[in-house]
């Protein structure tokens, strides 16, 4: 399992996003992948890299046909060997901790 953190920056398309990001995320959605919204990218879990791979070219083709001329991609990885992770474990492993 791999849990990413991706952010999608379309650029020059004006000062709100949130009518692309929310293209983005049914493109998720369509996947059926677990996801969650934060204010400054969405993570998600995947099982794969080529999954990843799959679902970055699906949103940049639905972007590009929404007449965006550029896009940055920022990607953080989080890959356990030793046990299974998901999104929810490795919050409430955090909210354990707090007092």
């Amino acid at each position: 399992m791999l849990l990413i953190e991706i952010r999608i920056i379309p650029i020059g398309v004006g000062t709100s996003l949130s009518t692309y990001i929310a293209r983005v995320i049914e493109v998720i959605k369509e996947r059926e992948l677990k996801y969650i919204i934060t204010p400054f990218g969405t993570c998600i879990e995947m099982k794969d890299f080529d999954e990843l791979t799959t679902i970055l070219r699906e949103i940049v083709n639905v972007l590009r046909n929404m007449d965006v001329k550029r896009i940055a991609i920022d990607i953080a990885i989080d890959i356990r060997f030793d046990k299974p992770i998901t999104l929810e474990s490795k919050v409430i492993s955090v909210k354990s901790k707090l007092r």
